[in-house]
């Protein structure tokens, strides 16, 4: 994840409340602004002197970029940088940080030889782009490629402990979490974003399965429903694959009727199959092939969903490489 600090020089109170209510990570203003900062947010505030600005005018700059940082200094490249003196000294440093007046110079700046710059600093003449850049860098996780799948079997399994996972977002038609038996294929659950004559809509909360089940997690790691906790970022999948950053505000554990629903994927290798058990209920949904909410009640075999296929095998919740298989 990106950090991003906002360079409030000159000072702009109405920019700094922008700055704050986007959510960026740190506010770097004059040092007789600072008290005034932090009496606004518990957040980061740095001066100039903490992070220097340089620019690259010459090949010589490069060089004495890359000794500073090496040598520890916290300098952000100037605007006005170009993309192969930043390879050139990316190439050669643990950490960049570059200036950003823009959207599009940001998305830059966070891309460059695929890795980008860790921290971005957005100049006041970026500020009307700065809740999009925050998130695009801070929210966005990128695209990932979702399958569709034929149900196969849809059954009652008794009593078992599922997990409501309450996010701090309220999320969207079409949003959910990836859910599943197996890290190799989830199933993508839908959040509580549609109401009915019963029950009202519930947009921040994914119903999410039983407590045993794989969840999959930013940063292409998986973690056990049950070990969910409040502050955690939790990754949120859209039917068009987009996926982005959630942070679980609480997470509900309670003994209730459960479904096993099993699903099928052809592959170039054959078949995958995977599994999920998830609450017997009118308001827990999957998502159609078509993006569409789906209740698990209405759920039959020969139905299409949307899942996730990857290859197995995790430990503690990072990908290996191990012969293993999960049913």
């Amino acid at each position: 994840m990106k950090r991003i600090v906002f360079k409030a020089i000159p000072y702009d109170k109405h920019l700094v409340t922008l700055a704050l209510e986007s959510g960026v990570d740190a506010v770097m203003v004059e040092p007789d602004q600072v008290e005034g900062v932090k009496s606004l947010s518990q957040i980061e505030v740095i001066t100039p002197d903490v992070m220097p600005s340089v620019e690259l005018s010459q090949k010589a700059d490069e060089e004495t970029a890359v000794k500073r940082i090496q040598a520890g200094e916290n300098v952000v490249l100037a605007k006005g940088w170009e993309i192969i003196p930043v390879e050139n000294i990316l190439a050669q440093v643990q950490t960049l940080a570059l200036e950003a007046e823009s959207l599009d110079r940001a998305v830059l700046a966070a891309g460059v030889l695929e890795r980008g710059a860790d921290t971005i600093v957005v100049l006041p003449e970026g500020a009307s782009d700065l809740k999009q850049i925050v998130k695009e860098l801070k929210l966005s996780q990128g695209t990932m490629q979702l399958s569709e799948a034929t149900v196969t079997e849809v059954r009652p399994a008794g009593l078992g402990h599922r997990v409501c996972v309450d996010t701090t977002s309220v999320l969207k038609k079409g949003q959910g979490m990836l859910i599943g038996n197996s890290s190799a294929f989830t199933f993508l659950v839908h959040a509580e974003t549609e109401s009915n004559p019963y029950v009202a809509a519930r947009p921040f909360r994914v119903n999410a399965g039983a407590v045993h089940a794989y969840c999959s997690m930013p940063g292409d790691r998986t973690s056990y429903l049950e070990e969910l906790a409040s502050g955690d970022d939790v990754l949120i999948v859209g039917a068009d694959g987009e996926t982005s950053l959630a942070t679980v505000g609480r997470c509900k554990v309670e003994i209730r009727p459960m479904l096993l629903i099993k699903a099928e994927v052809k592959t170039k290798e054959g078949v995958a199959q995977g599994q999920v058990f998830l609450q017997n209920a009118e308001t827990i949904r999957v998502v159609s092939a078509k993006g569409e909410p789906v209740s698990v009640v209405t759920l039959k075999v020969g139905d299409k969903i949307l899942v996730k296929t990857d290859q197995a095998g995790r430990h503690f919740g990072m990908r290996i490489t191990e012969d293993i298989k999960e049913g």
